[in-house]
């Protein structure tokens, strides 16, 4: 369903057109919300700050294609906090129109990735990838067409919101396939228990001194804290400009996180360091099975 600003605070916002997988990951996680798609990432952001969403479901990274480009840059000027993470497995569907069977078709639309992500699949098929911008709207574009030759990969939801039938379901070729969201609002949200599993994420930028970056996060060793993530990303194209992005298993008000923030503050410029966020760690990271759900 989607929403207008009318009643901001039962909306989620995120960035593509309707049957996304951005949109699925918004009524898996909070179902009793409604969507509002934009875009943009920038549209998407810019509606929690202007108060026509409540949230924004902001995919950072995906288990097959990696990080999803420019996010990085954009949530820190966004003025948003993270308050929450999300696992959203990604399961392609070879869609095509109503009463098509599979033999009839010889081309398939899909975003670069979707059909990356389907290649042996659509080999063992016989059938021609066509790249689209994006998964949803190559389904309302089939379904627009009306073309039993030509099918779409994209999620179950859009073939719901377009009338598409499923030929095919599970097309990609990795079951571990998934996309990690992070959930953005207005303001901090850190979970009130400090010894439930949290997720504190900051941005920081360091002085040019030799061995920085080592001595930096040896605060975060010494206080046993585990990074998960630590990223390095060029600041308005400047090879020499470096900004780093850390995912740390802490919360963010604990004893020794405030140790370990207060040895990396030491090796950086004044003001050069900014916490994103601090929210419960979703139990998908944690799963060893090969499952996120």
């Amino acid at each position: 369903m989607t929403s207008t600003s009318s009643h901001a605070d039962n909306v989620i916002a995120y960035q593509g057109v309707p049957g996304a997988y951005s949109q699925l990951a918004c009524r898996t996680r909070f179902p009793d919300m409604d969507t509002l798609p934009l875009a943009s990432f920038e549209d998407m952001l810019q509606a929690v700050v202007d108060g026509d969403a409540r949230y924004a479901m902001v995919p950072v990274e995906n288990s097959l294609a990696g990080r999803v480009a420019d996010i990085h840059h954009l949530l820190p000027s966004s003025g948003l906090s993270i308050i929450g993470e999300h696992f959203q497995p990604v399961h392609h569907h070879l869609l095509g129109v109503k009463g098509t069977t599979l033999d009839q078709l010889t081309s398939v639309k899909s975003h670069a990735q979707g059909l990356a992500q389907c290649r042996n699949g659509l080999r063992k098929l016989g059938l021609i990838p066509e790249m689209h911008p994006d998964t949803a709207g190559a389904a309302s574009d089939v379904a627009a067409m009306g073309d039993a030759s030509v099918g779409a990969i994209a999620s179950s939801l859009a073939a719901e919101i377009y009338g598409l039938d499923i030929l095919k379901a599970g097309m990609e070729d990795a079951s571990t396939n998934t996309t990690r969201m992070l959930i953005m609002a207005k303001n901090p949200e850190y979970p009130a228990n400090q010894s439930d599993a949290a997720i504190t994420t900051l941005i920081f930028r360091l002085r040019s001194v030799p061995a920085a970056l080592y001595k930096a996060l040896g605060g975060f060793a010494t206080n046993g804290i585990n990074l998960t993530k630590l990223e390095s990303y060029m600041l308005d194209g400047h090879f020499t400009a470096v900004q780093f992005y850390i995912d740390a298993e802490t919360h963010v008000e604990s004893p020794a996180f405030a140790l370990a923030l207060e040895e990396l503050e030491f090796f950086c410029p004044q003001d050069a360091v900014t916490v994103l966020g601090c929210y419960p760690a979703d139990a998908a990271r944690y799963d060893t099975g090969g499952n996120t759900r």
